[in-house]
């Protein structure tokens, strides 16, 4: 008969069950805590849902970072559990700062003022002002949910509404029912604001002291969401003749253009995830309708 060999006797351990169940036997569930990691810069760490893994850059409030070891980078928002370091979950958080908690002989900095979505300084205990009889216009829900998301904070400061269009194509028209004065100004953005553009002749024709509209190049506002924070290396070409969101949903196997909305208005959590024109010409329509009225 055989013998086990004995090394193999050896490294055989029983199981442990202790503290598995309870006095009646009912299996017990341990719940894991999820380590609090301060984000100091130069962590490493991993983005699970997107699979980006990167250093620790810059960390605020509500969003941290991270840079590749190509030199991209990506912001993400601080979840709990939403990272993985060292290959396990954990929670990034705030680095104390020096001198916190008695921790050497240096006096603590100041921490900055918290930032909004879209880099202002963030009011506290906001209750939102009185609607402006001024106005931002911009062309669909899509342009609106954007702005929402990054300027919502600023644009209830200030008490301004933003409405969709849903197109500009009888932008005159609505702009003389709309009536705008040094008391009612209207700030207007559109898509695809180019040399030679029909949005760009509309643009011109409705132009005034009291009438600011200012654009991007893309020909979407999609388009204007860096491809980075969607987690893809460029905007696909579409052909033309064909609806843009339709031909980059079926170009990235995102579905309907539903779909795709969902994936990108989802993506934006701040600034940083948006292309330069596009924070510009928000910044300035802003600015326009809340210049005070003088007289």
């Amino acid at each position: 008969m055989a013998r086990t060999p004995e090394s193999s006797v050896r490294n055989e351990r029983p199981h442990d069950y202790r503290g598995a169940f309870d006095a009646g036997g009912t299996r017990t569930v341990r719940k894991r805590e999820i380590p609090e990691v301060p984000a100091e810069p130069g962590l490493v760490v991993e983005d699970p849902a997107s699979g980006f893994c990167g250093a620790v850059v810059a960390i605020d409030a509500r969003d941290v970072t991270l840079e590749n070891r190509h030199g991209g980078r990506r912001v993400f928002p601080l979840r709990p559990a939403a990272f993985l370091y060292e290959g396990a979950p954990a929670t990034l958080v705030r680095p104390s700062p020096p001198g916190a908690g008695g921790a050497g002989s240096g006096t603590a900095k100041p921490a900055g003022p918290a930032r909004s979505a879209s880099g202002s300084v963030h009011v506290a205990n906001l209750r939102a002002r009185t609607a402006r009889a001024a106005r931002i216009w911009v062309e669909g829900i899509h342009d609106a949910a954007l702005l929402e998301t990054v300027w919502g904070h600023d644009l209830r400061v200030e008490g301004v509404v933003v409405e969709p269009l849903h197109g500009v194509d009888d932008l005159a028209a609505a702009v003389r029912e709309f009536g705008p004065s040094p008391a009612r100004r209207l700030g207007i953005l559109v898509d695809h604001l180019v040399d030679g553009s029909k949005e760009t002749r509309q643009a011109a024709a409705v132009a005034s002291e009291h009438v600011l509209v200012t654009g991007h190049p893309y020909v979407d506002v999609w388009e204007a969401v860096k491809p980075s924070a969607v987690g893809i290396r460029a905007w696909p070409k579409v052909p033309r003749g064909t609806d843009w969101k339709t031909g980059v949903c079926d170009a990235l196997g995102w579905g309907e253009p539903a779909d795709g909305a969902r994936r990108v208005l989802g993506a934006v959590t701040s600034y940083r995830d948006l292309e330069t024109p596009l924070i510009g010409a928000v910044e300035r329509l802003i600015d326009f309708v809340t210049a005070a009225h003088e007289g």
